[in-house]
């Protein structure tokens, strides 16, 4: 069995050597071979870390039979985080083992463990989107407006771009080239005189039924 060894400490002046040397004596008493993937200093609340998504590659280039951490908040930003993480790591049959939380999944008891996991974050998954649903129904019932704010465009903007063609004027300011177009339109709406009206040409009179 070839195990990935996972530690992580959230700021620089903290060192995973009492992570790293209960990983490494658990896995010399099983008789494994080991890598370790440390990410030193990187905060637990990003998904992106450089050492776990080495492991991950490693994982998928099935360089690993079993991934073990020190506890599960070490791997994990939050619960469906974590699942996600032993969802894959289950797709591509490489077992998993949290020393802590005694998970071990290369044993029928640590695979219950995981599928109870599983359930709770599919739980709480339900319960934030019940959770919107009720919020944006409260929002509808008092009458306020969902979605983004329209973008707005001031006088004083409009001025400072009045030179430039829409496509500049709206990479300056940032907003899409519809909106600066009604915006001046707005401004400087279109004016039609009786003498343009007049250089049209005849108004034709209009069809009379018989």
């Amino acid at each position: 069995m070839k195990a990935g060894i996972y530690a992580r400490v959230s700021t620089l002046d903290q060192e995973p050597d009492n992570q790293l040397h209960d990983l490494r004596r658990y896995v010399e008493a099983r008789g494994w071979s080991a890598v370790e993937y440390v990410d030193h200093g990187i905060s637990g609340a990003k998904d992106s870390r450089p050492a776990l998504n080495r492991m991950l590659a490693d994982a998928r280039r099935r360089k690993l039979d079993v991934v073990i951490c020190w506890r599960l908040d070490r791997l994990g930003r939050s619960l469906r985080h974590l699942v996600g993480l032993l969802d894959e790591l289950q797709t591509l049959g490489v077992a998993f083992v949290s020393l802590a939380e005694g998970i071990d999944a290369t044993t029928p008891a640590g695979r219950l463990q995981m599928h109870i996991l599983a359930a709770i974050a599919q739980f709480e998954r339900e319960r934030i989107v019940e959770r919107v649903k009720a919020g944006l129904a409260r929002a509808k019932r008092q009458g306020r407006r969902l979605g983004r704010p329209p973008l707005r465009i001031t006088e004083r903007e409009l001025r400072e771009v009045e030179d430039l063609p829409l496509r500049a004027a709206a990479h300056q300011l940032g907003v899409p080239r519809s909106v600066l177009h009604r915006a001046r339109l707005s401004r400087n709406p279109p004016r039609f005189s009786a003498r343009k009206l007049a250089d049209s040409g005849p108004i034709p009179e209009p069809a009379v039924c018989p």
